[in-house]
């Protein structure tokens, strides 16, 4: 962000110090949009960007900067929002949770468009400000098996009969003794030919490579081939084997989770004969760990099939008896609601972007009977986790003991965060 005349500018592609000249993209009465035409001076912290399609690909926003300047960023960014729209200060910053900058996203749903005029299919991020599918050929935020697969993945859609009836193919990558799983889910909007088919089963076995088809909503994903494959990740501190289907939600960076859930646990602190609450629990993903741990915890969760999923992998990992599950709209909580759910020592929280306002204002004040001792709240956006917090320290009493960030998404401007309140 710059200042011309007093009036906020907020440049793309330019680094904090740098001077510049700029080609006007918005001007309103308040702020400028605009973005690098020529660099004057350079930051010490800019790089070359690694990716072929850095600018006009939108997958990623910040290959330019130096990984340290980017963690540095969020973690004001963060900073920012606790003050400016939470009005609190934490007591403690943590360190940020880092971990691999290429190679990270073991999930990603890449658009699919047949263009005539480029030649062919198109698979990929949508192209930076536009519905365009941008012209890739490599991603390297992606594996290296799946970067190198996309001119081949690309020639393979664009022999199929359906090419034009297949928007989106959505990758997930799993863990396995032998090695990485590799699924490649196709939306198809007509039914695939027997050639088709064959191409597929080909492509597959070729490559070692999974094909699941969605043919409507996400409960019509189903693998093609081979018939019987499956997902799952791990996290072998907790003794926790996940499994998962490739549409369903799971952390996009395995690395970065294992460190999340990890601190996740260390600042929770839960302890036997605890009741532990993991709200927006998903799968399990804190779930199991806290159980684990010896508590008692239940897990609350929107959606049935993700709460099916949860109770399975507990089962499946011997901790059946220790976390329980309930499907709950948490955007509607009320006290009433947290109060069926029996005696609560802790909870941790891990909403989606839209934050968790209605429960944190449910939740039991601090001089109330039936207060939580802490409350670990995992984030993925700072502005609703500043709101949330302005709740649970001015309304309900508790104290901003510290937060930090965690770069789960580098190379993005996509802020993830942990905070802690007691």
């Amino acid at each position: 962000m710059a200042r011309v005349a007093g009036k906020a500018m907020f440049v793309e592609g330019a680094l904090p110090g740098e001077r510049v000249t700029v080609e006007v993209l918005k001007d309103k009465p308040s702020y400028t949009v605009a973005r690098v035409a020529a660099i004057a001076s350079a930051s010490a912290a800019r790089v070359a960007p690694r990716c072929p399609h850095f600018g006009v690909c939108g997958g990623c926003t910040l290959q330019h900067a130096h990984p340290a300047l980017q963690v540095a960023a969020k973690q004001r960014a963060l900073e920012d929002a606790l003050a400016r729209i939470g009005r609190v200060r934490a007591a403690t910053m943590l360190p940020p949770i880092e971990g691999p900058a290429w190679e990270y996203r073991l999930r990603a749903r890449l658009s699919v468009r047949h263009v005539v005029k480029k030649g062919g299919v198109l698979i990929g991020f949508h192209e930076r400000r536009s519905s365009f599918v941008a012209d890739m050929t490599e991603c390297h935020v992606l594996p290296a098996k799946l970067s190198g697969l996309l001119p081949a993945l690309r020639a393979l859609v664009g022999a199929l009969s359906v090419r034009d009836r297949l928007p989106q193919i959505e990758v997930a990558v799993g863990e396995r003794e032998a090695g990485p799983a590799y699924a490649l889910v196709l939306r198809i909007l007509a039914p695939l030919s027997p050639d088709d088919e064959a191409r597929l089963v080909a492509f597959a076995d070729a490559h070692g490579v999974e094909f699941w088809l969605q043919t409507g909503g996400p409960a019509s994903v189903a693998p093609f081939h081979p018939p019987h494959a499956s997902l799952a990740y791990g996290l072998p501190e907790f003794d926790v084997s996940m499994p998962f289907g490739p549409t369903e939600f799971t952390q996009v960076n395995n690395a970065i989770n294992r460190v999340l859930v990890r601190r996740a646990m260390a600042l929770l602190a839960p302890q036997p004969g605890e009741r532990v609450a993991d709200f927006f629990c998903g799968l399990g993903n804190f779930t199991l760990p806290i159980a684990r741990r010896g508590a008692e915890a239940i897990g609350v969760e929107g959606s049935a099939a993700l709460v099916t999923r949860a109770r399975e992998n507990a089962a499946r990992n011997g901790l059946a008896e220790r976390a329980r599950f309930a499907v709950a709209n948490l955007f509607a909580a009320t006290p009433e609601s947290i109060a069926a759910l029996g005696r609560l020592d802790r909870a941790l929280v891990d909403p989606p972007r839209e934050g968790a306002v209605e429960l944190v204002k449910a939740l039991p004040r601090r001089d109330d009977v039936g207060a939580l001792r802490r409350i670990v709240y995992v984030s993925c956006a700072p502005g609703t986790l500043a709101r949330d917090a302005a709740v649970l320290v001015h309304d309900r009493g508790y104290r901003l003991a510290a937060a930090g960030v965690v770069n789960m998404f580098p190379h993005t401007a996509h802020v993830e965060s942990i905070a802690v309140f007691d």
